[in-house]
Formats: structure tokens, sequence, C-alpha cells
């Protein structure tokens, strides 16, 4: 049986036609699929006016996720908020599952979205904020120690070498989104780790481009700072390594393929 779900010997005898349904499923980091679709769900709900009213967005290359597999795909993606850019992901990814195209309207996709998501997001971030950022580590955050930033300061500091498991384990069981700048400063370096990842785990990559959350929403995503923005979701095709390529290499076309070369003066 799969190691994902409970077994029957764990469940009373009256539960076990239920373990069939897929109630009783877990993802690898032991959360009920059944819990975080619903909190997909409501999350889904409250923020959909966001995208489609207060703002517009506008999606680009969504051709590009349909014929992907269930696992084994990384979204890599600029960063400017930090739940507003997720919350458009998943919106996108649930739409497009029920055969939508550059859009996420009308939100039926709601009633049945895509479970198996996950995204790389800061420990620090996770824990700071009160009870919402909480609630959204329920959607499949993966948490990571930086090594390089804390308490918005740069910082040097032991690796976390549990990270690369983790992301693995996202990525065996579904779509994991990285911002592999680790931050939400324009023009940032791309992380090693991020090429490191690529390599060990040889992943479909796709690179997002966004533009506009940070325009729209302050520095957390979940206040509005300016409305009628613009929002824009580009998904472009996916990108090929070499085995041999390097780690330098691989960082350079990373930061060209999500359009964050920083300008010349």
């Amino acid at each position: 049986m799969n190691s994902d779900k409970t077994t029957f010997s764990a469940l009373p005898k009256w539960l076990i036609p239920l373990d069939f349904l897929g109630l009783f499923e877990k993802d690898p980091f032991g959360n009920l699929l059944v819990i975080k679709r619903f909190f997909i769900f409501v999350i889904g709900w409250f923020t959909y006016y966001r995208y489609t009213a207060v703002n517009k967005i506008q999606i680009k290359g969504s051709d590009q996720l349909v014929n992907l597999p269930d696992n084994g795909v990384l979204f890599l993606s600029n960063h400017q908020t930090y739940f507003a850019d997720v919350i458009a992901f998943y919106h996108i990814f649930c739409a497009t599952k029920w055969g939508y195209k550059d859009t996420i309207s009308p939100p039926f996709y709601l009633f049945s979205p895509r479970a198996r998501c996950y995204y790389v997001a800061a420990a620090e971030t996770m824990k700071e904020g009160g009870i919402l950022p909480k609630l959204f580590s329920m959607g499949g955050a993966i948490t990571i120690d930086r090594s390089w930033r804390a308490n918005g300061e740069n910082v040097k500091r032991q690796l976390d070498n549990t990270a690369q498991d983790k992301i693995g384990m996202g990525l065996k069981h579904g779509w994991v989104v990285s911002f592999p700048q680790g931050t939400t400063k324009p023009y940032a370096p791309i992380r090693k780790g991020t090429a490191h990842l690529i390599k060990e785990h040889q992943p479909i990559v796709i690179p997002v481009v966004i533009n506009g959350f940070r325009r729209a929403f302050d520095k957390k995503g979940l206040r509005f700072k300016k409305r009628n923005t613009r929002l824009t979701v580009h998904f472009k095709e996916p990108m090929q390594f070499l085995p041999d390529e390097s780690i330098e290499d691989m960082i350079t076309r990373v930061t060209v393929a999500i359009e964050q070369e920083p300008p010349v003066m």
C-alpha cells in the first residue's frame, strides 16, 4: 500500500471504506490531504476577489502546465510578497487542473483543488505575524532555515542540511514552487542551492516571471497597497540542463529565465 496512506490495520473497520476515497491520504509531511483541500478551498474563496476585482491578474503560458506529470515539477519564480504570490500560483494550478487556460474565472475549480502542491518558505516567515502565516503553512509550506538572512538582515549561519531532502520529498509527491533568490528584493542573486537541487532531483523546471504584486500588496501580501493594479504571471517553457553543466552556468541561465538580471546603469 502507498506509504502516504493510513494502513487498514490502524483504522476501525467502519472507516476502511473511507480510506478508498482518499480521506485518510497524507502528504509526505504527515498532513491529511482532505484538510489541505479544505484549506485551499477556504483561502481561495476569500482571496479570489483580490486577483479579479480589486486587481486584475493576467496569466500567460498556462498551457505549459497542461501535460505536466503529477509530481517532479519545480517552478522557479522571482518573489515579490510573502503570500500573495503563492496564493496566485495555487489559484492558477487549480484552475489549470479543471481545464482553464490563462484565467481563473469563474472559481468553480476551488471545489476540487490541486492538493499536491508545495512552496518553499523561510521558517522565520511562517512563525511571525500571528495565526495567518501558521494557517498558510498548512497549505503546503516546505519551511527551511535560511543561512544567509534572518530578521531582515544578512547573516552567516550553519546551512540547513535538511532543506534539500524536504524539497525532494515535495517533488516526489507533487509540484513545488521555489523562489531561488530567497528574498523579495528584486535582482537579488540566485542561491547556489537551487542548482544543486536540480542536479540531485532532476525535476522538470518551469521558470515563472511575476510582476505587479509588489505594487498591489504590502510585503507580506496580506494587505492592499494599491488597487486596480495589473498582476502578471508568465509561465515559460521548461528549461533543459546538461548533466555536466556547471553550477555557475545554471545560475546564470535561471537568472535570465526569471528576468532578474540587474539593470545596466
